[in-house]
């Protein structure tokens, strides 16, 4: 467990890391005892500074939502992180990479809200019921921690290691088994990789439900407009100058994002 005083330094580590795309070395080693408390505590200090600066929170994204990538951080459950305005990408807008410190990008099936959910008894059939539509999305994610040698406690602090998102248009979700989308990754017709959204915790909608019932815990709500990311149907694959990634996903459209 990290003083007040800690967290504090831990965060300005990061927002520097971010501000000058420049990786950091690992917390884990520069903080020994940081735990996932002190992490999501780092987390919201560097979220509350962003908000103070003029930032609004657009929802949330779940990490770790693969029963392989929790095996890998040695964790039961997935973590989250915050989605903010000025993390909102442009299909049509070509993204720096020289923005961001070594981002990738991943394939999500992601979820638009047209009511408030539930809190901590939020199921999966709630979600349904509360989604406007499902929209096809990519999620970049970087990491300012140097090389992603990251521990659990590495990538909350970092804001689940969220760098933007895209979305697409998307359909209702009743119309869908959400269980059942095919999902595929190319770049200038290369595929680079394939999935199926029931590997987000066996039902998408079901990482939504778990996120809604742990932020409940916090006195945070999942509210109408807000934008979900419940995790990656693929792997991660590393940005490059002048690539043009396309997530397709069946019945459900597509959407590309370019970099510079």
């Amino acid at each position: 467990m990290l003083t007040d005083r800690q967290r504090r330094e831990a965060a300005e580590l990061l927002r520097s890391a971010e501000r000058g795309a420049t990786p950091i070395a690992p917390l884990t080693g520069s903080f020994p005892g940081i735990d996932t408390e002190d992490a999501y505590e780092i987390q919201l200090v560097n979220i509350r500074h962003r908000v103070a600066a003029g930032a609004e929170v657009r929802g949330h994204k779940v990490g770790l939502s693969s029963p392989v990538m929790q095996r890998m951080m040695g964790v039961d459950e997935p973590d989250y992180g915050h989605l903010l305005h000025d993390m909102e990408l442009r299909p049509h807008v070509p993204v720096p990479v020289a923005r961001y410190c070594r981002p990738r990008v991943e394939v999500e099936v992601g979820f638009v809200l047209g009511d408030d959910l539930p809190g901590g008894t939020c199921s999966p059939a709630d979600v349904l019921a509360a989604t406007e539509r499902v929209v096809p999305a990519l999620e970049l994610i970087d990491s300012r921690i140097r090389d992603w040698r990251i521990t659990i406690a590495d990538t909350i602090a970092d804001n689940a290691s969220s760098a933007g998102y895209v979305l697409g248009a998307g359909r209702d979700p009743r119309e869908l088994d959400l269980r059942a989308i095919e999902a595929r990754l190319t770049s200038d017709g290369e595929l680079l990789a394939a999935g199926r959204s029931d590997a987000v915790l066996g039902d998408p909608a079901a990482s939504v439900a778990w996120l809604a019932r742990t932020v409940a815990r916090f006195g945070v709500p999942l509210r109408k407009g807000h934008v979900v990311l419940p995790g990656s149907c693929t792997r991660a694959v590393d940005v490059t100058p002048g690539a043009t990634f396309t997530a397709e996903f069946t019945g459900l459209g597509s959407v590309s994002l370019s970099f510079t």
